[in-house]
């Protein structure tokens, strides 16, 4: 596959290294000569330096045999522009922007993105998938990170084992017995830093993420098993009220009524719209590093606060002080890598990262064939791809055991029916069936081919 991508900052990039890494054709465009540079020494791509919407520049990208654009650079009318140029004059099968500006996510302009007028296939606002994912983690309390799958069949979640984790120090060959007729599997753990797949004999110590697939009705019994009841939040503060506090505190206000919610937000003017915006919410204008500010919104007494300011220093002080004064859980949004491992060894479970979102919102649309959804796993480590399984496909009706996966690979959950079931090697893939498969880095794209038929190719 031919890809053309339009920005080369984080979220470009990461797109970038992950197709180069499954031997696609990639070009990255981006109006920065170190940032080129940087894609030209780094990734197994093409960096072209030039403005992504000039269309000669799109041409020396190779957009006339391109199968798809992504355009993701820093500003929305660049990647629409890219889009529109890439469709009018070289006609792209497939077309990705991110767009951040919220008033073209207006239902009242719906109409400019059809294929009539700018059209775009996909539009990914990174602000609206945040705030969905930090709501996510709100809803399913006692998990670092939270994804439903498969129509809401199954969750893949992470748990921290703190010191009241009765799983602790357990081989995970035991689990079956401990969580008889409980469909649950463990795909990773992440300890001190170190990303791996566990085997049987394997434990979990003091301190791990675990992350795992388990059927939805089931959810509540297992994270009771690690130690994990907490009582969903009645009392949540806000730090930062942009675009990403804006949006949650409104899905908030329309999906949990019965929270109780303040957001604190330095910014005078903003702080004046967000009190006139939204109602039933309570709107400090101050920092949210202000000690009597926290104790004036109620600190104490509030279960979560969610840190979303521009500025990672800020959202992770905040989440500290808050647990300071007791709270439960702190979500922080932090966008700087170098803090991922800092976050860890301050107890910040919960971390929200506005790249790794995108980045895995971007490739569920890129994925082909009878991919339904695509997850990133901890930081590039796997992906985890829900998959339709069609009744011309060559791994169909065969044990697990002969399927020649490539390695690590992990076949976690098969749906069939109402059916929520954790494979085994004699177990074998049905048409029809949903199944979730863990695929390391770099080989998600043969697991893909796997499931394709040859018309899903093309």
């Amino acid at each position: 596959m031919r890809v053309i991508i339009c920005g080369a900052g984080e979220v470009g990039f990461n797109i970038a290294a992950y197709l180069a890494r499954e031997s696609n054709d990639v070009t990255v465009i981006d109006h920065k000569r170190d940032v080129i540079a940087k894609v030209n020494m780094e990734l197994d791509a093409n960096g072209v330096l030039g403005s992504a919407s000039n269309p000669e520049i799109l041409v020396a990208a190779g957009i006339r045999d391109a199968d798809m654009i992504v355009a993701v650079t820093e500003h929305d009318e660049t990647n629409m522009v890219a889009c529109q140029v890439a469709h009018s004059l070289f006609s792209v099968p497939k077309k990705i922007a991110r767009i951040r500006n919220q008033v073209f996510r207006d239902p009242a302009w719906a109409n400019l993105f059809s294929r009539d007028h700018l059209p775009i296939d996909v539009i990914i606002s990174p602000e609206q998938e945040v705030a969905h994912a930090v709501m996510m983690r709100l809803s399913v309390p006692g998990t670092t990170d939270v994804v439903r799958m498969a129509e809401n069949r199954i969750y893949m979640c992470g748990v921290l084992c703190e010191q009241n984790c009765p799983l602790v120090n357990t081989p995970l060959k035991q689990l079956k017995k401990l969580f008889p007729d409980t469909a649950m599997k463990i795909l990773a753990i992440s300890r001190a830093g170190k990303i791996f797949v566990p085997g049987g004999d394997d434990q979990m110590l003091i301190g791990d993420e675990v992350f795992f697939i388990a059927a939805t009705e089931q959810l509540s019994h297992i994270l009771s098993g690690f130690g994990h009841e907490e009582q969903k939040a009645r009392h949540v503060i806000i730090v930062g009220g942009g675009t990403i506090g804006k949006n949650l505190a409104e899905i908030i206000g329309q999906t949990q009524k019965e929270i109780s919610l303040k957001i604190i937000e330095k910014d005078p003017e903003c702080a004046t719209k967000l009190s006139e915006d939204l109602e039933d919410v309570i709107v400090l204008n101050a920092s949210g590093l202000d000690r009597k500010v926290l104790e004036e919104a109620n600190i104490k007494e509030a279960e979560t606060l969610i840190a979303v300011t521009d500025d990672d220093e800020t959202n992770i002080l905040s989440s500290l002080l808050a647990r300071q004064y007791g709270c439960a859980r702190v979500i922080p949004l932090v966008n700087k890598e170098s803090y991922g491992t800092l976050t860890g060894t301050l107890g910040l479970g919960a971390v929200v990262s506005p790249k790794a979102i995108t980045v895995s919102t971007i490739m569920r649309h890129v994925r082909r064939g009878r991919v339904k959804a695509v997850y990133n796993l901890i930081d590039n480590f796997a992906e985890v791809l829900e998959i339709e399984a069609s009744e011309s496909i060559p791994v169909l009706n065969t044990p697990i055991r002969d399927i020649k996966f490539p390695k690590d690979t992990l076949v976690c959950a098969i749906i069939r029916g109402e059916d929520v079931i954790i494979p085994q090697a004699d177990d074998s893939i049905r048409a029809e069936d949903r199944v979730v498969i863990m695929a390391p880095e770099g080989r998600a794209a043969k697991v893909e081919k796997m499931f394709c038929a040859p018309v899903d190719l093309f």
